[in-house]
């Protein structure tokens, strides 16, 4: 398996490029093309969860502008553009200004791994899902300098509930993927997918499913876990002071987390592309899209948490959950 970078590599090194060169190409090739995918992906998923909250409801939702309201996010990012960028007088400039930037990059950096199809992944890291685990942890500190930075109680309150959700989930989130580890005997997500090739993770698996996809809620500040927002009681929470483009990024970088965990689960326990008939790559797109509008609905089905309900549910509900996954998952394999 050829990855896009190694094949964009060995393409200009066959042009005379030299090494150095050839690797700077394909790296800003490789970034141009997944932060194009993820703009793409954000505009449609917007107008997506605007229908679906829509019919929920028992509404239309947008209808204006566009046929069926499909141009209203056009709009809405023109409006963002062009709104006034404000940043508190008391405000540490750089924290401030810094910070949506540090929230979005680990979002685009997760998609260099998620292998689309056998022959279509921008990078195979033989740590591609230690890789995955450990970039989340980035978003976290953009969080606490959003919520440091603007120098607002309400921010601060939200950055502070940022850091201790984040460090709560990723513990359930990480064990619950150790049993795939076992079943699979890699961390490649190429070698995961291959692993699938007969019977989905998922049927061996379905309680590891259920806490992975329970925590990478929790990871992108997804109701019902989005209580570092909580607009009831922290007004907007670390984004309370941003505006325009840079809350523009803030909102881009929270669906560009959605769709790689949803990816990273149909990778972890769907088999990746693998189906029938249908090109690989459509199975994945099928398969994420579900997931996305699983999300979605759950969204505007449930109320959210507190705080307090938020901790308990990870350290009392889905870490022990995770552990006894872990343990059947390994009677599985010393058994079978």
């Amino acid at each position: 398996m050829t990855s896009f970078v190694n094949w964009l590599d060995g393409l200009l090194k066959v042009r005379g490029i030299p090494i150095l060169y050839a690797h700077v190409v394909a790296a800003v090739v490789a970034g141009l093309v997944i932060f194009s995918v993820i703009g793409i992906s954000v505009m449609v998923l917007v107008w997506l969860e605007r229908k679906i909250s829509a019919h929920v409801q028992s509404r239309l939702g947008p209808m204006r502008v566009g046929p069926h309201g499909a141009l209203q996010l056009l709009a809405d990012i023109l409006k963002l553009i062009t709104k006034e960028d404000i940043i508190p007088a008391k405000a540490d400039r750089w924290v401030f200004v810094l910070a949506p930037f540090i929230v979005l990059l680990p979002a685009v950096l997760a998609f260099l791994i998620i292998p689309i199809d056998s022959n279509l992944t921008v990078r195979n890291l033989n740590v591609g899902l230690l890789y995955f685990l450990s970039i989340p942890s980035i978003s976290s500190i953009g969080l606490i300098m959003a919520g440091w930075g603007s120098r607002s109680k309400y921010s601060l309150l939200g950055g502070m509930r940022a850091a201790a959700q984040f460090v709560s989930y990723e513990i359930p989130r990480a064990l619950s993927v150790i049993g795939v580890v076992m079943f699979t005997g890699s961390l490649s997500t190429v070698a995961i997918v291959s692993g699938q090739a007969r019977i989905w993770h998922i049927l061996w698996q379905p309680l590891g499913f259920l806490v992975f996809f329970t925590a990478s809620l929790a990871e992108c500040n997804r109701i019902p876990f989005d209580c570092p927002e909580g607009e009831a009681e922290l007004v907007g929470g670390f984004h309370t002071e941003y505006s325009g483009a840079r809350f523009a990024l803030f909102l881009m970088a929270e669906y560009a987390h959605m769709v790689a965990a949803c990816a990273m689960a149909t990778v972890l326990f769907l088999g990746g592309g693998s189906g029938f008939l249908l090109p690989s790559v459509v199975w994945f797109l099928i398969k994420v899209f579900a997931l996305i509008v699983l999300v979605i609905w759950i969204r505007w089905t449930y109320p959210r948490f507190r705080p307090d309900q938020l901790m308990d549910i990870s350290w009392k509900v889905l870490v022990p959950l995770a552990l006894i996954n872990l343990a059947i998952a390994g009677a599985v394999t010393a058994f079978i």
